[in-house]
């Protein structure tokens, strides 16, 4: 329908139909529209009455393709008997896209399997992904490392193929949601400082860099930080009955609940840290308030399993007087935008922690730094490009890299029963999931304790584990340096205009949608 309203609003301005990619430009994100394709194939041909050249061009010069994670639901497969019967039409136009593309590939002397990889329609399954290549002008990722993965990796027959296709969009986000609206008293501060212009240009933030050293600045950032944890603060307590310090580091993790966004990994740290503190008391560390908040597919049953193992903890550690208060856990409920609001401009840590390689670029990091957080990550997605604009000095990076994790994946050689065995911080926390030890998870418990151990960890929580503990260490030890923190915030906050949406909307008009058009609509 939404084709079908696009053509009748062109034609309706008289407009040539053989034209219609020069004023008309139509996206994909992910595979889910990928019909868009073969439907507008259909109108061309079957209600326009052009011929399949004609209509061939005007389609893959219309349409392109933002690939936003390498993740299985990204790359749907739908089952070819199920598409045949109940849209007969498009299934034949499918079927003709395939054996014109894969004698294009024929013709380009391609190994058999090198073919298979690439065709859109196999024995059982329709390749969703394929055919948006396939069917479109240009194939984006969302950030530089994300990008090169599918140009190296996942789409490596593709881009040998068709290397001109291929481009990078790093991912955006609003500073008019995110700080100006989210952080008044954050926005009002920046614009006493340098004007009003960066509201329209976030590039110009960068002038608050001349603010490094001034003490009575960094101050009046570590106060409206203050400010808002302790508004963050009442909310949890008027929520869940939950005494926080606004004193504390507040330490976030916010984003969707999945294995690779790796909640487990801060989830066994805070375990680590409880045993910590059970064997000494004097334990030096910070106070510190572990915020979770996501979100979880209904079916993820392992991923159900963790927010249960995260709140069972919470409950265990909250009600725990030997610790004196010195970590409190939360987990904050049907997590959305506007919690999201009052979240992100308390953070003190933004937990970027993802399986490197795994996350295409993540928006939650771009939030939280142009709030004044501390990013703790991994080198995965936009992490790279935020670690790239705030220096080393202003951002905790550990874990595996991107060429140890593919090295992993395709030559083995980990096992995480041999770090289970050989390292007692890993095996404590490791058999607490089913020792009883943490309350009422002998099931879920167990579940985890398998994707672990059993299964062999695929994300590579237990080979992180050391280095993350040091890393948080090192978090901790900045942290009592209150002028450095501040610096390290403002850092963050001036250097965050480069991740504004209003740069990538730039760059896929500019690069992508209207790239060589005389108009558009």
């Amino acid at each position: 329908a939404g084709i079908q309203d696009i053509i009748r609003k062109y034609k309706k301005k008289k407009l040539d139909i053989k034209k219609l990619n020069e004023k008309v430009a139509i996206h994909i994100n992910d595979t889910h529209p990928t019909l868009c394709i073969p439907e507008l194939m259909r109108i061309l041909l079957d209600e326009e009455g052009l011929s399949w050249d004609e209509a061939w061009n005007i389609t893959i010069n219309t349409i392109s393709y933002t690939n936003h994670t390498i993740m299985t639901e990204a790359m749907e497969r739908w089952p070819k008997e199920m598409v045949k019967r109940l849209l007969p039409r498009i299934y034949m136009i499918i079927e003709e896209i395939n054996k014109r593309y894969v004698n294009e590939l024929e013709e380009s002397r391609y190994d058999h399997e090198k073919i298979y990889r690439m065709s859109i329609i196999d024995n059982n399954d329709i390749k969703m992904a394929n055919l948006s290549i396939v069917g479109s002008h240009s194939v984006n990722g969302v950030a530089k490392l994300h990008t090169e993965l599918l140009k190296k990796e996942v789409l490596k027959d593709f881009y040998e193929h068709e290397p001109e296709k291929f481009n990078n969009k790093t991912n955006g986000i609003a500073h008019r949601r995110w700080l100006i609206s989210s952080n008044c008293e954050l926005s009002d501060l920046i614009t006493g400082l340098i004007s009003e212009d960066w509201k329209t240009d976030t590039n110009k933030l960068k002038e608050l860099e001349i603010y490094r050293n001034d003490k009575d600045v960094l101050e009046k950032i570590g106060k409206i930080k203050y400010r808002n944890k302790e508004r963050l603060a009442k909310f949890i307590k008027e929520k869940y009955d939950i005494d926080v310090n606004p004193n504390s580091i507040f330490d976030v993790q916010v984003k969707r609940l999945h294995a690779y966004k790796r909640q487990l990994l801060n989830a066994l740290h805070i375990l680590h840290l409880y045993h910590e503190l059970l064997e000494n008391p004097n334990f030096d560390m910070e106070p510190r308030t572990f915020i979770f908040g996501a979100k979880a597919a209904p079916g993820y049953y392992l991923a159900k399993c963790i927010i249960k193992f995260i709140n069972s903890l919470a409950d265990k550690i909250n009600n725990d007087s030997r610790i004196d208060n010195k970590i409190k856990v939360v987990f904050i409920e049907n997590y959305g935008v506007s919690i999201a609001e009052l979240i992100i401009p308390a953070a003190d840590v933004s937990e970027q922690i993802s399986t490197t390689t795994k996350e295409a670029s993540g928006t939650g990091n771009m939030k939280f730094m142009m709030n004044g957080a501390i990013t703790l990550a991994t080198l995965d997605g936009a992490n790279i490009e935020i670690f790239d604009q705030v220096g080393k000095d202003n951002i905790v990076i550990f874990g595996l890299s991107a060429n140890e994790v593919l090295d992993y994946n395709k030559f083995g050689g980990y096992s995480a029963l041999d770090l289970y065995n050989s390292n007692r911080d890993i095996k404590r926390v490791v058999d607490d999931l089913i020792n009883g030890f943490i309350p009422n998870m002998e099931k879920e418990g167990r579940e985890i304790y398998d994707s672990l151990i059993t299964y062999n960890d695929e994300y590579f929580v237990l080979r992180d584990i050391e280095n993350y503990i040091d890393a948080q260490e090192k978090i901790d030890k900045l942290y009592k340096n209150k002028d450095k923190w501040n610096e390290m915030a403002l850092i963050n906050i001036a250097n965050s205009g480069v991740f504004s949406s209003d740069r990538t909307i730039a760059e896929y008009a500019q690069d992508i949608w209207f790239k060589g058009c005389e108009g558009n609509e």
